[in-house]
């Protein structure tokens, strides 16, 4: 091959690596969308009766507000109890507690969902930190949980696991991805278990679904980018893609064990240490 030829295939592998670095990038904000979509559904709920007890309250103050300023102008204490009784204090006064207890846990439970976004996205994420692998995937679990409830009944049969040295975000993102891919797996209502472990030198975590399983003659071609078995429009074939190529840079792997009409099971392994020389790749997605 001549100088002039080297160049071209050099050039050619370059402009390929950049192709996938993009391909890899639009999968990382197709499935930020679809996360966004999820998480403003478990917002709004919260919110929404949030919003719905203040409008009460307001006209419960409204009342109580009439009849404090009723004390100052009644010329009978008969008077003022009649007052109390046609704006139906006793019912508001108990109501109140009821709505602040009420509001209260709703505004919990978006606080809840922001705690875990931010702990999602390690935003600023730049080395390997020890990482609890078990908050990972509660706190991917409660962003998809818009996803989850109404599809599979999720069980967790976790084991003991040391910190584990990783960039979280991206073992989060692979979380996300395979528990994506297994509630579209389940066809009406299913379940999901979520297994951890570890040996050694290595963790792992699984995610098995009860879904329609993955024909043998696709299963060689699953962490190929573009190749998806569901209906055009609804999949772009670079979610497992995008996973194994985090994996393999925590050097890690991805197992995958399938049978049709009985559900999937997928399980990451990951090394518990990173060598002391690595230093993180750029960011696959």
């Amino acid at each position: 091959m001549s100088h002039a030829e080297h160049q071209r295939a050099a050039q050619l592998l370059r402009d390929l690596e950049q192709a996938n670095s993009q391909l890899l990038q639009s999968e990382k904000l197709a499935s930020i969308g679809q996360l966004a979509a999820g998480v403003a559904h478990e917002i709004n709920n919260p919110i929404g009766y949030v919003f719905s007890n203040l409008k009460t309250l307001a006209d419960y103050v409204r009342d109580l507000l009439e009849i404090i300023d009723a004390s100052d102008r009644v010329t009978s204490l008969e008077e003022l109890q009649a007052l109390k009784q046609r704006l139906d204090y006793g019912y508001i006064r108990d109501d109140v507690r009821a709505l602040i207890s009420e509001s209260e846990e709703g505004i919990e439970r978006v606080k809840s969902i922001i705690t875990a976004l931010k702990d999602f996205s390690h935003i600023d994420e730049e080395d390997f930190v020890a990482a609890d692998l078990h908050r990972g995937l509660e706190t991917t679990l409660s962003l998809v949980n818009n996803e989850l409830k109404y599809k599979a009944e999720v069980i967790k049969e976790y084991g003991e696991l040391p910190p584990v040295e990783c960039l979280p975000s991206q073992i989060n993102q692979v979380a996300l991805n395979l528990l994506t891919n297994a509630v579209q797996a389940i066809d009406g209502r299913g379940r999901i278990v979520i297994r951890t472990g570890c040996d050694t030198e290595r963790a792992w975590f699984e995610i098995e679904d009860t879904g329609h399983g993955i024909p043998a003659e696709h299963r060689e071609r699953l962490f190929e980018p573009f190749f998806t078995t569901k209906p055009v429009g609804e999949g772009t074939g670079l979610g497992l893609a995008l996973s194994s190529s985090i994996v393999q840079k925590h050097g890690g792997r991805i197992e995958m064990a399938s049978e049709p009409g009985r559900g999937s099971r997928f399980r990451v392994w990951l090394p518990i240490h990173q060598p002391h020389d690595s230093a993180p790749e750029p960011d696959p997605r």
